[in-house]
């Protein structure tokens, strides 16, 4: 059976553990930070950060800062978390989280991302009570708007901090980056997202008399079918090919013997540095044109690619990793997007180093207790090496 509250609160947690959980309690469904940001700020002002709240629209985001000269090494992360579908097909309540007899940290937020948030305030907690006086400037940027729709959150901090002239020199993003084992993958980069729809026009019609019609899908799967088979680029030492992927088509009036007016046709590019997003605008909008549709395509750049190469923080967070687990993390670019994207565009270096990402997302999400313990560990040995 997995601790109850009334165990939870007569077991001996770590300090992380214990944040972690009362983090994991706040039903934070995106964009709603529920409370969750306020106890990280009572934790901060203990420890002497200046504290900066910066709500965008409905979204609530931090900014906290400690020191006043030197390097800037920010730790950036997110409050909200997606909803957790219907809580009957859960093996425990997903807001009420526990520990099972497996030592797993049951419960939405888990993986994704409050187990991080927690160890990276412990992790700082620890150093700021070892070096009062610690050269360099620690700070926090907190969104509540990672799972949303990413408007009013980082991107819009980011904004500000650019407007303010904030300087970032390292970031390290506690999004869920292990695979097998914690720290085993670092990232250090992720891939850039274009996306579009396309509407293909056509003239409805009758089944039985296609003389009098148009059939868009007809017209459009040649087109479509190059673009799939474009080799848009082989990639590099960091990243994979840049790939096209359609995600839904639409089309059809629900009548089976109608010939439709218009196709619509939603997808995707995850592209490398080998590439920009106008260079995949016009190579795609030249194969459209070739095979003569009549066409609108509305584009949305979701984030360009990024890429921190070996360098200080690299250097450092590899280091902290060997450190305390015993082994070497390896370097990827792989995967979605995050808010590093936006992060990334203050010339800072930045890496995503978290827990492990099988079950983000999903439900009876999880991770094992005892790595939010090793991973706090892992963020101050990073801080150590960086700021000291």
């Amino acid at each position: 059976m997995p601790s109850s509250d009334t165990a939870l609160a007569a077991t001996a947690l770590s300090p992380t553990l214990a944040l972690a959980i009362e983090l994991m309690r706040r039903p934070s469904v995106t964009p709603d930070d529920a409370g969750c940001q306020a106890v990280m700020i009572e934790r901060l002002v203990r420890l002497g950060f200046r504290i900066e709240r910066l709500p965008f629209g409905d979204v609530e985001n931090l900014w906290a800062v400690r020191g006043h000269h030197g390097a800037v090494l920010a730790f950036a992360g997110h409050t909200d978390v997606v909803p957790s579908g219907p809580s009957v097909h859960w093996q425990y309540p997903p807001f009420e989280p526990c520990i099972d007899d497996d030592g797993m940290l049951c419960g939405r937020g888990a993986a994704d991302m409050k187990g991080s948030l927690a160890a990276m305030i412990t992790a700082v907690e620890r150093f700021v009570t070892a070096y009062p006086d610690h050269p360099g400037k620690i700070a926090f940027l907190i969104t509540s708007d990672e799972e949303g729709p990413a408007q009013d959150g980082t991107r819009a901090v980011v904004e500000h901090l650019r407007e303010t002239h904030e300087r970032l020199d390292y970031c390290i993003v506690g999004e869920p980056s292990s695979s097998e084992r914690l720290g085993d993958i670092i990232k250090n980069g992720r891939r850039g997202s274009l996306g579009g729809v396309l509407h293909v026009h056509g003239i409805q019609g009758h089944v039985a008399y296609p003389h009098l019609a148009r059939n868009p899908i007809h017209e459009a799967a040649p087109a479509l079918n190059a673009l799939c088979n474009e080799h848009w680029d082989s990639g590099n030492a960091f990243f994979p090919a840049t790939s096209f992927q359609i995600s839904n088509v639409r089309a059809g009036t629900g009548a089976t013997n109608v010939i439709p007016g218009e196709l619509e046709v939603v997808f995707n590019f995850r592209y490398s540095t080998e590439v920009t997003d106008q260079t995949l605008r016009e190579r795609a909008e030249a194969i459209l044109d070739a095979h003569g549709l009549d066409y609108r395509l509305d584009w949305t750049l979701n984030g360009e690619p990024f890429l921190t190469e070996e360098g200080a923080l690299i250097e450092a967070a590899i280091g902290g990793v060997e450190e305390i687990t015993g082994s070497r993390p390896a370097l990827s670019t792989s995967g979605g997007t995050s808010d590093g994207r936006f992060i990334a565009t203050l010339g800072c270096q930045i890496v995503e180093l978290g827990p492990l990402n099988a079950t983000i997302h999903k439900i009876n999400e999880r991770v094992r207790a005892a790595d939010l313990d090793t991973l706090s560990r892992v963020y101050e040995a990073i801080i150590k090496r960086l700021l000291t």
